[in-house]
């Protein structure tokens, strides 16, 4: 498979993979996008097709239990099943591939607790928490979108709302904490030259805050109707915070670098300037 950042062929393939998540969820998507060649394209072009196949989860709002490749193949396992993954608080949980019934994680994924972990979930933390890094700034993205078309319809005061100033602070912010995660997920772009997977731990860490605060400014922006079940943010907070748990919440990661960086005694140069 030959395909380019530029490619004709990888816009349509991101074509295709958006028509999919549009029509599908959970193991009716798992099954397109094997059908579409994910898992190839994970063995092939991963450097491609992680950033593209979970930034497109993120803003079309569709799930499945991917996560579960990236890290399995990292960890150089068979791909296709399940691991459990590390949760929020020291807990863990498996993303199961079939729609089993809600758990009180949450209730559209399925996601359920175990009682213990594995070793595969360790050795394949750095690329799970790219790929999560990804689906979290498109989930950011969608956010972002939502508002700004909510501040140029409108009108309040005789005034489209997109004209006050609080309104463009709040979306200019969430901009900035988007773009810069973005950034730091560049950076760590190949899980194998980052050895002690600190670049991947820094970078899930910061889109996991973008997508905090972007959730909480789009939250303003938009106001009540935000909250309803009709409008699609409420759905993108809810993935935003069970994926920020997911692999090591953005304050669990934030803590644990400086914790790495105080027993080294220096900080690495992680990205060339």
């Amino acid at each position: 498979m030959d395909l380019t950042s530029d490619s004709e062929e990888l816009r349509l393939l991101a074509e295709s993979i958006r028509t999919a998540m549009s029509s599908a969820s959970g193991a009716k998507l798992d099954a397109a996008l094997g059908d579409l060649g994910w898992q190839d394209m994970l063995a092939e072009i991963p450097d491609i097709a992680t950033p593209l196949v979970f930034r497109l989860l993120g803003e079309t709002g569709a799930h499945a239990p991917v996560l579960n490749d990236v890290v399995l193949r990292a960890a150089r396992r068979a791909s296709g099943g399940v691991t459990p993954l590390p949760f929020a608080g020291g807990s863990w949980v498996v993303w199961n591939r079939e729609d089993i019934p809600s758990s009180a994680i949450d209730s559209e994924l399925p996601i359920h607790p175990v009682a213990e972990g594995d070793s595969a979930a360790q050795t394949g933390l750095a690329a799970g928490r790219q790929a999560l890094g990804w689906w979290l700034v498109g989930a950011s993205r969608a956010m972002l979108a939502l508002a700004r078309q909510h501040a140029l319809d409108r009108v309040q005061f005789g005034r489209h709302i997109s004209s006050f100033q609080a309104i463009r602070h709040r979306l200019a912010e969430s901009l900035v904490a988007i773009e810069g995660a973005e950034a730091t997920l560049h950076t760590a772009a190949n899980p194998s030259d980052d050895p002690d997977g600190l670049a991947c731990l820094l970078a899930k860490a910061a889109a996991g805050q973008a997508a905090l605060t972007t959730a909480r400014h789009c939250q303003q922006v938009l106001g009540g109707i935000g909250f309803t079940a009709e409008h699609m943010l409420h759905r993108h907070v809810k993935r935003a915070l069970i994926l920020d748990s997911l692999l090591g919440s953005s304050r669990e990661l934030t803590s644990e670098a400086g914790n790495v960086l105080r027993a080294k005694g220096s900080a690495p140069r992680l990205a060339q300037l």
